[in-house]
């Protein structure tokens, strides 16, 4: 579990990035997940708004891994966990991304 007391929010973050830049676009590109998005980027941009609960950077400042707190740092974590092994549906977090952003 990512919200274990020795989980540095540092070590969180860097987890956060791994998963968003390499993880789940590698996953996107050789499984059959039928995702709506393929790149790091959109990944990044979901998970943040999923965590920020609107447009992430109306909330963070950029960069946003930079600031960061630890909370929003291990629900960010497990989100991207969650995506992986199927229990958060990526079409519905996506979609409500989209909302958010207007479009």
């Amino acid at each position: 579990m990512v919200n274990q007391p020795e989980c540095r929010t540092a070590d969180l973050v860097s987890r956060y990035l791994v998963l968003t830049k390499e993880v789940l676009p590698q996953m996107a590109r050789t499984s059959d997940t039928n995702w709506p998005v393929l790149y790091d980027h959109c990944f990044q941009c979901i998970v943040l708004d999923t965590v920020s609960n609107g447009v992430w950077y109306e909330n963070l400042a950029r960069p946003a891994y930079k600031h960061l707190s630890r909370d929003q740092a291990v629900r960010a974590v497990q989100l991207c966990e969650d995506i992986m092994a199927g229990r958060a549906d990526l079409h519905i977090l996506n979609r409500q991304s989209l909302i958010w952003r207007g479009k």
